[in-house]
């Protein structure tokens, strides 16, 4: 698979960026997908009414198969199994929880806002992520 074009990328930034204030202008909510996903699921009842969180959550694979319709696909390869998938997506979801917000909340959103609590936690995921995988690269093998 050849490397996605530096325009490709800023484009995907801006339009992240774009989505995400417009969404704070007109709701005056930040648009965290794990906040939305726990309303839309109801694990939350607490900030953004259910409908814009369903729709939000809704929303979301509809807008990358549209993208992905007009913007060529990656190839994807999955090496883990899907008891290793499924126990790597309940551990983020608790992560979320804890960390009172996603990648897309406090890194995308908090950090535009300056927000010290999301500043630490975005150091927090990135220290995370870089030691995954280190160790999984380097320590283990993979």
């Amino acid at each position: 698979m050849e490397p996605l074009s530096p325009l490709v990328a800023i484009a995907g930034g801006l339009l992240i960026g774009t989505a995400a204030a417009i969404f704070l202008l007109l709701t005056g909510r930040i648009a965290g997908v794990s906040g939305m996903t726990a309303v839309a699921t109801r694990i939350s009842s607490s900030g953004t009414p259910w409908s814009q969180a369903a729709a939000f959550v809704i929303g979301l694979p509809i807008g990358a198969a549209l993208i992905a319709a007009f913007v060529r696909t990656p190839d994807v390869l999955i090496t883990a199994s899907p008891a290793v998938l499924i126990i790597a997506g309940l551990l983020v979801g608790v992560g979320t929880r804890l960390g009172n917000g996603c990648t897309s909340g406090h890194g995308v959103c908090g950090m535009a806002r300056l927000s010290p609590r999301s500043i630490a936690a975005t150091v927090t995921f990135m220290a995370a992520a870089i030691l995954t995988v280190f160790v999984a690269r380097h320590v283990i093998g993979g």
